[in-house]
């Protein structure tokens, strides 16, 4: 196998987490990331990778539970949106200083979606934390970002594995790293087993519950145009790496973590490591010669 990689990374949430245990995996086993492409968190991800500076921001992933989410969280009165979404990115900027797209290591870009036009736009320039920002606006939630004539918002509304705008070099492999969907079948099963848990506990607190609690709770107008949105872009991605082919694919589909359960991260990064390591076992074995027939 080539040991260089164009590696880009997906939509997700929180589940993109797992792209730093897929990177550090691929470090692990003597492959060169040679450029990156991300979309949303993916975009975080990579290009904080690109700057070097990963492990300190995996650090500090750490400290990161409900509490220090809210305190992260800069509620806004907007109609259009529930964060600003500015304090987060203060914050990271503290370990990870601001820089110019082009002066980065290696190539790089994010991809987000401007709201006024319905397409794709690319950073391939310009301050890292802009692009950034730019690619994680998740709509209704964070503030979108007002740039040049555009409203720009998550790149996952079109784009949410950007496999065709990753640099390549000559003999490199093109890497998908694709946690923008979910198990909905695993999540159900899971549902299921916690409503039976909650029907037979003996707590009086949740003996009440139950009976306050409506069974159907969960299927609402949120939660089903929430599953619509992911749905969609879900087949945005399958669509992608149907057209682009990329060497290695790896597909992530998570029943347990939700978009924002940053407080799981060395969970999620440890799923990472191992999803790679299957991955990248399994494609070199597909590429083993094989074995001469006996004489």
């Amino acid at each position: 196998m080539g040991k260089k990689i164009a590696l880009v990374l997906s939509s997700g949430g929180a589940r993109g987490l797992v792209h730093i245990g897929v990177i550090e995996e691929l470090l692990a086993q003597g492959y060169e990331i040679s450029s990156v492409a991300g979309c949303s968190m993916g975009a975080l991800v990579g290009g904080i990778y690109a700057t070097g500076k990963l492990e300190a921001f995996r650090e500090w992933m750490k400290s990161i539970d409900k509490r220090k989410m809210l305190e992260l969280s800069d509620l806004s009165l907007s109609l259009n949106h529930i964060v600003k979404g500015e304090r987060i990115i203060d914050a990271i900027k503290e370990i990870v200083p601001d820089v110019n797209i082009e002066d980065l290591s290696i190539p790089f870009c994010a991809v987000s979606t401007d709201w006024l036009h319905g397409s794709e736009v690319v950073f391939r320039s310009g301050s890292l934390f802009d692009a950034i920002r730019a690619s994680i606006s998740l709509p209704s939630f964070f503030n979108p970002v007002r740039r040049d004539g555009m409203i720009l918002i998550d790149g996952g509304i079109i784009n949410p594995i950007p496999l065709n705008r990753v640099e390549r070099t000559e003999g490199d492999l093109l890497m998908g790293v694709d946690v923008s969907g979910h198990d909905y079948e695993g999540q159900s099963e899971l549902q299921q087993i916690l409503k039976a848990r909650r029907q037979h506990s003996k707590s009086l607190k949740q003996s009440i519950l139950n009976h306050l609690i409506p069974e159907n709770i969960g299927f609402n107008h949120i939660t089903l145009l929430s599953r619509a949105s992911s749905l969609m872009i879900r087949q945005n991605a399958l669509l992608m790496a149907q057209l682009t082919h990329p060497d290695i694919l790896i597909d992530i589909q998570l029943n347990r973590y939700t978009t924002f359960d940053f407080d799981k991260s060395e969970k999620l990064i440890a799923i990472g490591r191992n999803r790679a390591r299957q991955a990248l076992k399994k494609s070199a074995n597909e590429l083993l010669p094989p074995p001469l027939a006996p004489l």
